[in-house]
């Protein structure tokens, strides 16, 4: 059997989050799950534990915006765990419109949570496994980071690369110590966020966060999720010419 981690989740009360806990505790993991929800928190609680009585879950609730609460939040599990081993930077919003269209609001909601947010995330993970001497950061991004998106999606993918890019630096920093760092890039993976989506590529959440899980077991430095069709994708997304991805996005 694997190495049995503690893993913190953010996000973790609903879509990507919750069933990445689900995963975790099936290959044998405890963990340290955080939301806005808690009533979501709680049920996934129960139901992990009904299903996996030796896994340890502990839940507490989190507003990702809200930066003076998430270094309590991680701090106050890692002292309750005695460790953290891994954190899983996964919390986001997906609000969003076309620049310039009186929604500055949502545009100004989406940069927050999705890349301050995750900054702050960022900085609470790395002061835990700096003081460790080791630990594995798992930055959740998107496909969409691979060039810049027309129209909703616009703040919403400068966002997922601005995250994106902190975590490869980060990497860089830290190439050759025992702190890993993993950025996961998802397409089109059923979740609350997106359920109003008509898209073709769109897999089921099982499915994408078993691809995810995997990527993240591995410690892979990146990975496109699930492998087919978005690593090829990958390379259509960066150098398609604009006409072209204007069809295609």
């Amino acid at each position: 059997m694997p190495h049995r981690h503690t893993i913190l989740i953010t996000g973790a009360s609903s879509g990507l989050g919750a069933e990445m806990a689900r995963q975790f505790a099936a290959l044998g993991h405890d963990l340290a799950l955080c939301a806005r929800r808690t009533a979501n928190l709680d049920a996934l609680e129960a139901e992990i534990t009904a299903e996996h009585p030796d896994r340890r879950v502990e839940v507490r609730p989190l507003d990702v915006t809200d930066d003076e609460a998430v270094f309590e939040v991680f701090r106050a599990f890692q002292q309750s765990f005695g460790t953290v081993d891994r954190v899983v930077v996964n919390a986001g919003i997906g609000k969003g419109a076309p620049l310039g269209t009186g929604r500055y609001d949502a545009n100004r909601a989406t940069a927050v949570t999705d890349f301050v947010g995750a900054l702050a995330q960022l900085e609470a993970a790395m002061e835990i496994f700096r003081a460790q001497g080791a630990g594995h950061l798992v930055v959740v991004s998107s496909m969409s980071a691979m060039r810049g998106m027309p129209r909703s999606m616009t703040t919403y993918a400068a966002s997922k690369a601005g995250v994106a890019m902190l975590a490869e630096g980060l990497r860089a920093e830290l190439h050759g110590t025992p702190i890993r760092v993993t950025v996961l890039y998802p397409g089109y993976i059923a979740t609350e966020m997106n359920e109003h989506l008509s898209q073709p590529m769109m897999v089921s959440t099982g499915k994408g966060v078993r691809a995810m899980v995997d990527a993240i077991e591995k410690e892979k430095a990146s990975a496109c999720v699930p492998t087919l069709p978005w690593e090829p994708m990958k390379h259509l997304l960066k150098h398609a010419p604009l006409p072209l991805l204007r069809r295609i996005v």
